[in-house]
């Protein structure tokens, strides 16, 4: 949820006004057929890839990883990749707000539900004795209610040991490729799964144009489907980020002029 655009200056008219393009793609994320499909479908292909992983003991996700005597383990992101807020950014249409606000809020009420197959995915890793580790770039402040969601929606965490990784902790800021590393030099890392270019790549890769972002993309084309598996997430991203190179400055009117200079008609 960190990567959502937070937009300086702007009564709250302009930012309800900004939110209302905002309703459709809120709307296929909690209500379409097809949004509900290809998660499932993620989660599945993941599985199977799961399998194929430990049949494989030179099989890492992270490129370049020395594997050799480490035990298996996969990293995952937590919003909208395991635990879906789309409550909460409706609530912010309706409400006129923006973000951060309400975010922690929310957060503390432990009410995100599960995103679809992920939790059967995760219970059947950790059954297979892979170690979980969450990668989130939410505040630390959230830790004991991102651990108190996922147990109430059954889903694994392992208790014994520190592998709910926050934005916060150690100083450790929104780049998770330091989150990874320090993983990777303990365990191999069988998969990823993510809704957004950073849960795979550096900041040095993610924090770019769109055009260079899909570049990025093309250089590991052998990963997506195989060891690297993307939720899609139209409601908030970096892909959003990038359209304004970054700024989070902008008025809400030259966000909406952003937007529509980005549009393609000759495509």
């Amino acid at each position: 949820m960190t990567t959502e655009i937070v937009f300086a200056e702007g009564s709250k008219k302009d930012v309800r006004d900004l939110k209302e393009q905002n309703i459709m793609s809120v709307l296929y994320q909690q209500t379409a057929a097809e949004r509900l499909a290809g998660s499932l479908q993620t989660f599945q292909s993941a599985k199977q890839a799961l399998d194929n992983a430990l049949a494989d003991p030179a099989w890492s996700a992270l490129p370049g990883q020395n594997i050799q005597g480490k035990k298996p383990a996969i990293i995952v992101d937590v919003d909208e990749t395991v635990l879906d807020n789309t409550a909460y950014e409706a609530r912010m249409i309706l409400d006129g707000t923006k973000y951060p606000e309400g975010w922690v809020s929310w957060g503390k009420e432990a009410a995100a539900t599960e995103v679809p197959g992920a939790k059967n995915f995760l219970n059947y890793a950790a059954s297979k004795d892979v170690t979980i580790f969450y990668v989130t770039n939410r505040v630390v402040e959230l830790k004991e209610a991102t651990q108190k969601n996922l147990t109430k929606l059954s889903i694994h965490w392992d208790q014994t040991m520190d592998t709910v990784l926050m934005r916060g902790e150690n100083n450790w800021d929104s780049d998770k490729g330091p989150r990874r590393k320090l993983i990777g030099n303990e365990y191999r890392v069988l998969l990823m799964v993510g809704d957004n270019l950073g849960d795979f790549v550096d900041a040095k890769d993610n924090n770019l144009s769109p055009s260079n972002r899909a570049n990025i993309v093309k250089d590991y084309a052998d990963y997506w489907g195989v060891k690297w598996f993307m939720l899609q997430n139209i409601a908030y991203g970096d892909w959003e980020g990038a359209l304004y190179d970054f700024d989070y400055s902008l008025s809400p009117d030259e966000v909406h002029k952003t937007r529509l200079e980005s549009l393609e008609p000759s495509r």
